[in-house]
């Protein structure tokens, strides 16, 4: 007679029967640095997270070389902004300065750094792109976030991640890169990104929050699994080497979907909203903080995410590294 539970029996039964696997190599660990001198400012709303200054980056790397996490994600937050977020693509900007001291540290080199392409936290006006007459105009927008992009890249970047959900922008940013010797160069594309409301304490924490209005006109809505396809499928024509479905938890289907329907690797980018969430009913002691993300990670692995971006990258290292 089958019986199910005959193998979950003893831990050691259900390791070895184990379908999903959470590793610590398949975590990213996102990183804000912020124009300024000894600044570490935590973000209220994400305990445990915190701005950094360049002085003061090192204690941020040290925890992730000692944590053993392979990348992190860059995003900056520059002392000045103006309308056309020029910030973005100085070559001398806060990301690329960042860029390159990890790059010339002997016990950061090896670190997968991925620079976050935008023009959000550069932007007086918050939004994405350029506007004219309160709108975001998607062409004009294009160059600068190529521009961007082959600036991050000239600084060490390993990988850039278009994050502005322009239409055409993959396409325009490979052209770029490989028109000035960086061909080698992976992007990452938000290609799934929903116009989300989990996305508030990010916005803190980048000083990213729009001015007027909001970004649903150029995120997606949150009720369209198939249009997702749609973007995912374009931007993987346009040279996209990896898809980020953003969010994660409310989207599992939409990961599910990518990975079924595409042969390439997809990151789950388990976000600020939700990483809050989870922190503030473990604060209360309502939950199992390191039980609950372990189950939610291993989720997003099942539901077919080849990698995870998460603030909780450091925590779940050192969990993993007990369990």
């Amino acid at each position: 007679m089958d019986r199910m539970r005959r193998l979950r029996a003893s831990q050691a039964l259900r390791n070895m029967v184990r379908e999903t696997h959470l590793r610590t190599d398949e975590l990213i660990y996102p990183v804000f640095i912020i124009e300024g001198e000894n600044i570490c400012s935590p973000v209220d709303s994400m305990p445990g997270i915190c701005q950094y200054s360049m002085d003061r980056l090192s204690e941020e790397l040290d925890r992730v070389i000692e944590a053993g996490i392979a990348a992190i994600l860059l995003f900056g937050i520059p002392e000045q902004k103006d309308e056309i977020g020029s910030g973005a693509y100085d070559d001398q900007g806060i990301v690329q300065t960042a860029i390159r001291f990890i790059k010339s540290e002997e016990a950061y080199k090896e670190l997968v750094v991925i620079a976050d392409v935008c023009l959000c936290e550069y932007t007086s006006h918050g939004h994405c792109g350029l506007i004219k007459d309160g709108i975001v105009l998607n062409d004009e927008t294009l160059p600068l976030l190529a521009k961007t992009a082959v600036s991050y890249a000239k600084a060490g970047a390993d990988i850039v991640a278009p994050s502005d959900m322009m239409d055409k922008r993959v396409g325009a940013i490979r052209s770029a890169l490989d028109e000035n010797g960086f061909s080698h160069i992976p992007i990452m594309a938000y290609s799934a990104k929903f116009a989300s409301a989990f996305y508030g304490p990010f916005r803190e924490a980048a000083h990213s929050a729009p001015g007027f209005g909001d970004r649903k006109t150029y995120q997606m809505d949150p009720a369209n699994g198939r249009e997702a396809l749609r973007e995912v499928e374009e931007d993987i024509l346009e040279g996209a080497d990896i898809i980020i479905a953003k969010p994660a938890m409310a989207y599992m289907d939409i990961i599910r979907s990518i990975s079924q329907n595409y042969n390439i690797p997809v990151a789950a980018y388990n976000v600020s909203g939700e990483y809050a969430m989870v922190k503030a009913a473990a604060a209360n002691g309502w939950i199992d903080e390191k039980k609950i993300v372990l189950e939610l990670l291993t989720g997003l692995k099942r539901a077919g995410a080849n990698m995870i971006i998460t603030y909780h990258a450091l925590d779940v290292a050192h969990w993993l590294e007990r369990v």
